[in-house]
C-alpha cells in the first residue's frame, strides 16, 4: 500500500511552489513510511510515499516509460501483473523493474483506456500522459483504495486522503452541506462527494480524465446483478465458490513481507484462513483478534476456536473503555474524512497489533454484501409486508410509541434496538429502507438537526431523503428485488463504509490489508447466484455455510452473524462523557453554526438519563465534530 498525490495545470505551468507538493506527501506520509519520490515537469507534479511489497529493492516511485512520456504514481496490488507482464513483453516493451506499477505504464501505452478492464486487483492511480497533457485517475472495481480530486482554476489536485487535498493551498475548507445530510443519515460520505464542497471522490470502478477545460467522469465498471444465471444447484454454487475462494487468497499471497490473516470468529475471515490454510502450512500462517471486556460484543473466543481448530499461530488483545476513549479522540486524523463506523475503532487497534508481527493481512471483507449475510436481508420480506398491509398511522404513530415504551438496552442489537429501527424503515420504499435500518440519523432528524443555513439547500431531501441509493439503483440494474438491494450495500456500506474504515485503520499504520471475497472472479460469480442460495430457512450465508463444511468446526457454521461492533451506548454515559461535554457543548455548536444547539442538547440528555438509546446519532455528532476541531478550526 502507498499514498499518492499532485497536481497538474494548463496555466503558469512553471510558476508552482515546489514546497506544495512536498507538503501534500508530508500529509500522507503515514501511508507509505518505507519511501518517497517526486517528479515534476511541465505542468505536472506527481508524489507518492511507498509502503513496499513487491520488488522491495527496484519499486520506486513515479514510474516513467522508457523516453519519460508516461508516468504513474500507484497506491495498491495488481494480482495479474505477471501475465500482463508477459503480454507486453510480447508485444515489445522492455521492463526495468519487477513492480507491478511498471505495467501500467506500458498498459497505457498499449491500450489507452481500454487498459482498465484488463487489470485485476486493488489499485488508485495518478498517470500522466506529457505528449497529449493529459491526466488518468482511477480506482478499482470495488473502491479499495481511496482517491480525492477536485478542480480549482484550472489546477486539478488529486490525493489519496483528504489531508493531502487540503495541504494545497487553492483547496477550500469549506463544508458541503448535501454531503453533511448524506452523512448524517448513511454514516459516511459516499462517492462522487466528499464532506468538502469542490472535493470530490473517484467512484468505485471509475475514472477521471482531463486534458484541460472540463473533467471527464466515467465508470469503467458496474455491478449488474444477474441472478440465475450461475450455478443452480447448491452443490454446485459451493464448490464454484470454494474454487474461487482458493484463486483468490492465492493471488494475494505474492508478498516479500511477512503476512498473516484478520480473524473474527465469524464466516467470512474464517472462509479465507480455510482456504489459506489448503495452499500453506497453518503452523506458520499469524491470525490476529481484537475483544471487548463486555461480552455481547466480544468474539474472541470463537476466533480462537477457528485458530486452534486449523492450527495457526493465533494473537489476541482485549479493548478497554479506557483505550477507545484514547482512540476516539484520534478518530479524526485516523478517518480523514468523518465516518460514523464506531468499529474503526477495533479494527485500527487491530491493525496496530497485527503490524507488530506483519505487513500484509488477509481480511473476510465483502463476504455480508455478496452473499447475503446480514440480518437486514433475513426481515427484508417482513419489511415488505408490514410496510403493504399496515396502516399509515400505525408504521408512522403507533408502532414506535409501544417500542419506545420497551426496557432499553445497552446490549449488542438488543431487541428494543431492532425493533425501533425495523419500524423506522417503514416508512420508506423498499430499497431505501435498508439505508433507514443501517444508518444514522432518520432523514427527518437530520433535516431538523442542521442549521437554517446548512439546510437551506436539502429542500428536495424531503422527497427523496435517500439520493444516493436511487442514484446507485440505476447502476445496479434498477429493481427493487434483493439482489439489487445487495448491489446497493456493496456500492454504500461496503464500497463508502467498510472499505474506508479498513483502508484508514490499517494505513495509518502502515498495514497493507487484502480481501479475497472481493477479488473480480468471486464477485462475478455472486452476481450469477440467486438469493435463494444464501437464505434458506432464516439462516443468512446458507451457500457458505455448506462450503465450509467439513472445513471447520460445526459450531462456527451454526453462529449467527455478528458485527464488529464496539459497546458504544454505555461508553458515550461514561467513558466518553467527556469528550460529549466539550465538543457537543451548545455554546460550540451554536458558535461553528451547522446544527441547532437546543436539537442536540436533547439528544445527549435523552442519552445521558436513559430517555432513548442514540448511540449512533451522538457518535455520528461527535465525529463531525471532532474532525471539523481536527481539519477546518
Amino acid at each position: 500500500m502507498c499514498g499518492i498525490t499532485g497536481f497538474v495545470r494548463n496555466h503558469d505551468a512553471s510558476a508552482a511552489d515546489p514546497a506544495i507538493l512536498s507538503r501534500m506527501m508530508d500529509a500522507i506520509a503515514h501511508r507509505g513510511p518505507d519511501d518517497e519520490g517526486a517528479w515534476s515537469s511541465e505542468g505536472a507534479w506527481l508524489g507518492h510515499r511507498r509502503l513496499s511489497i513487491i520488488d522491495v529493492a527496484g519499486g520506486h516511485q513515479p514510474i516513467a516509460s522508457e523516453d519519460g512520456r508516461v508516468v504513474v504514481v500507484f497506491n495498491g496490488e495488481i494480482y495479474n501483473h505477471l501475465d500482463l507482464r508477459e503480454e507486453l513483453l510480447a508485444l515489445g516493451h522492455t521492463f526495468a523493474t519487477r513492480s507491478d506499477t511498471e505495467v501500467l505504464v506500458h498498459l497505457w501505452e498499449e491500450f489507452g483506456d481500454g487498459m482498465l478492464s484488463r487489470l485485476e486487483g486493488m489499485f488508485a492511480f495518478a498517470l500522466w500522459d506529457a505528449r497529449d497533457r493529459t491526466l488518468l485517475l482511477a480506482r478499482d472495481r470495488m473502491g479499495k483504495k481511496p482517491l480525492f480530486w477536485g478542480l480549482f482554476d484550472g489546477e486539478l489536485v488529486f490525493g489519496s486522503e483528504l489531508r493531502a487535498m487540503l495541504s494545497h493551498p487553492a483547496v477550500p475548507r469549506r463544508v458541503d452541506p448535501d454531503a453533511l445530510y448524506r452523512y448524517l443519515t448513511l454514516d459516511y460520505v459516499p462517492a462522487p462527494r466528499s464532506i468538502l464542497a469542490g472535493v470530490r471522490k473517484v467512484v468505485p470502478g471509475g475514472f477521471v480524465r482531463w486534458s484541460g477545460g472540463e473533467p471527464t467522469e466515467g465508470r469503467w465498471f458496474d455491478l449488474l446483478p444477474a441472478p440465475g444465471t450461475g450455478p443452480a444447484r447448491p452443490e454446485e454454487a459451493s464448490a464454484a465458490l470454494w474454487s474461487a475462494l482458493r484463486h483468490a487468497v492465492d493471488r494475494r499471497l505474492e508478498s516479500e513481507v511477512p503476512l498473516g490473516v484478520f480473524l473474527s470468529g465469524g464466516l467470512d475471515s474464517t472462509a479465507v484462513l480455510a482456504a489459506m490454510a489448503q495452499g500453506r502450512d497453518p503452523a506458520t500462517i499469524d491470525t490476529f483478534t481484537i475483544g471487548f471486556e463486555d461480552l455481547s460484543y466480544d468474539e474472541s473466543g470463537p476466533a480462537r476456536a477457528v485458530a486452534k481448530a486449523i492450527g495457526t499461530r493465533h494473537h489476541e488483545r482485549i479493548l478497554s473503555g479506557n483505550a477507545a476513549a484514547s482512540l476516539v479522540r484520534r478518530v479524526a486524523s485516523i478517518a480523514d474524512e468523518p465516518l460514523a463506523d464506531p468499529s474503526l475503532l477495533p479494527t485500527h487497534l487491530l491493525a496496530r497489533f497485527a503490524r507488530e508481527h506483519v505487513t500484509v493481512a488477509l481480511s473476510g471483507d465483502g463476504g455480508d454484501e455478496l452473499f447475503y449475510g446480514y440480518p437486514t436481508f433475513l426481515v427484508d420480506g417482513a419489511g415488505r409486508r408490514a410496510a403493504r398491509w399496515l396502516p399509515g398511522f400505525v408504521r408512522r404513530d403507533w408502532l414506535p410509541a409501544v417500542i419506545a415504551r420497551l426496557p432499553r438496552s445497552d446490549r449488542d442489537m438488543s431487541l428494543d434496538f431492532r425493533l425501533a429501527r425495523f419500524a423506522r424503515g417503514l416508512r420508506f420504499s423498499a430499497t431505501d429502507r435498508h439505508f433507514a435500518w443501517i444508518g444514522g440519523f432518520a432523514p427527518e432528524t437530520a433535516l431538523g438537526l442542521l442549521s437554517q443555513d446548512a439546510s437551506s439547500s436539502l429542500e428536495g431531501m424531503a422527497a427523496q431523503p435517500y439520493p444516493d441509493v436511487a442514484f446507485w439503483r440505476a447502476a445496479c440494474g434498477g429493481g427493487e428485488d434483493l439482489a439489487t438491494i445487495a448491489c446497493l450495500y456493496a456500492r454504500l456500506y461496503l464500497g463508502d463504509g467498510v472499505l474506508t474504515k479498513v483502508d484508514r485503520a490499517s494505513m495509518a499504520v502502515a498495514l497493507e490489508v487484502r480481501a479475497p471475497l472481493l477479488d473480480s472472479e468471486v464477485v462475478r460469480l455472486a452476481l450469477t447466484l440467486s438469493p435463494s442460495l444464501s437464505l434458506v430457512g432464516g439462516t443468512t450465508k446458507a451457500l457458505m455455510r455448506r462450503m465450509l463444511r467439513g472445513r471447520v468446526p460445526d459450531a462456527i457454521l451454526r453462529r449467527p452473524k455478528k458485527g464488529f461492533g464496539v459497546p458504544l451506548a454505555r461508553w458515550l454515559r461514561t467513558d466518553l462523557r467527556p469528550l460529549l461535554d466539550e465538543h457537543l457543548a451548545p455554546s460550540k455548536i451554536a458558535r461553528e453554526g451547522f446544527f441547532r444547539p437546543e436539537a442536540v442538547s436533547r439528544l445527549v440528555s435523552a442519552h445521558l438519563s436513559g430517555a432513548a438509546n442514540v448511540r449512533k446519532e451522538l457518535y455520528s455528532l461527535l465525529v463531525f465534530e471532532l474532525w471539523l476541531s481536527r481539519y477546518l478550526l
